[in-house]
């Protein structure tokens, strides 16, 4: 188990990864030039138009996924779900590409309710699926998310194809940070109070993971939980894609990792799942910006390949426990 007094310094190395993510990029704006005070127009304007703004939605956007992904496993009772292995990243842009065709004017926060409304059908029907199934086994529920997320990739695939619209998929399906600027990120200030809602009935979440009769003989209303769990984990979602697009396998590495040191009590684990899910998109970010500089390598593909390896580490150690 993690000691306390480690958090801190854990919550100091986040800090410092933020502080580095705010001074690296195409321009290069000199920290000691800004705390000496002699910084130029510019390099103040682009910290406080794009650095600051893209280092806060990276924070907030991976605390909330990986707090999302948490919850989500809580509610499939499977180690391998999250949002990108359920269909509910899928649903979301499905949702974003509904907008654009019927009102593709309509404002930022009604685009991230159709979002969230789509997500939450989505993973809805993902979990119908998997009650419907007898007798499934751990690998088998993934495996029916990723072929429903397939399903719903290809409508939105063929629908975008037939009305131009390819290109517009391409920007929120990467989960690419460079877009984000002043006044296109706050949205995300939502999935930070829906992690602070997480957190609050992180008691509720545990009891619920371990089954509905358990859940009902302790006196918990499990259709209420679960209901809770769906409005967090599509709203988070929702706002991540309207904001970044997809940022995948985010919710199945940093739980997965944290429960394995620290167990499932999620009243105990989520501070670090959210400081651990911040502190990889910053890496990530930071790596996608430096390795090919001064171009970028947006953080979705890079946490693709991060996330491919820890899901195939995880299957094979499911594996050789079974055998």
């Amino acid at each position: 188990m993690l000691p306390l007094k480690l958090f801190l310094p854990a919550l100091l190395l986040t800090f410092l990864l933020a502080v580095v993510s705010l001074f690296v990029g195409v321009r290069d704006v000199s920290p000691l030039d800004l705390f000496s005070g002699t910084a130029d127009q510019r390099d103040l304007m682009v910290l406080a138009a794009s650095r600051v703004p893209r280092t806060i939605a990276l924070v907030l956007a991976g605390s909330g996924m990986a707090i999302a992904g948490t919850i989500m496993q809580m509610l499939a009772r499977n180690r391998f779900v999250e949002p990108s292995t359920a269909g509910t990243v899928e649903s979301a842009s499905l949702g974003m590409l509904t907008v654009l065709l019927i009102a593709p004017d309509m404002p930022v926060i009604f685009k991230m309710l159709v979002a969230a409304a789509f997500s939450m059908a989505g993973t809805a029907l993902f979990l119908s699926i998997l009650r419907a199934i007898p007798l499934r086994s751990i690998l088998m529920v993934p495996l029916v998310g990723i072929m429903l997320g397939g399903m719903i990739s290809a409508v939105t695939t063929f629908f975008a194809y037939r009305f131009d619209l390819l290109q517009s998929i391409g920007a929120w399906s990467s989960g690419d940070f460079s877009i984000v600027l002043r006044g296109r990120y706050e949205i995300l200030w939502i999935a930070f109070a829906l992690t602070i809602a997480a957190y609050v009935a992180a008691d509720r979440f545990t009891v619920a993971g371990m089954g509905e009769d358990f859940s009902s003989n302790l006196g918990l209303d499990y259709r209420k939980v679960m209901t809770l769990g769906l409005v967090i984990v599509s709203m988070v979602t929702a706002c991540v894609v309207v904001t970044a697009g997809v940022v995948p396998f985010l919710g199945l590495i940093v739980p997965n990792v944290v429960s394995m040191i620290m167990g499932d009590n999620l009243r105990r684990s989520l501070p670090w799942i959210g400081l651990c899910g911040a502190a990889l998109v910053l890496v990530c970010d930071i790596i996608g910006r430096v390795i090919n500089a001064p171009f970028e390598i947006p953080v979705g593909a890079v946490l693709g390949i991060v996330g491919s390896l820890f899901f195939l580490y995880l299957l094979l150690g499911r594996r050789n426990r079974v055998a």
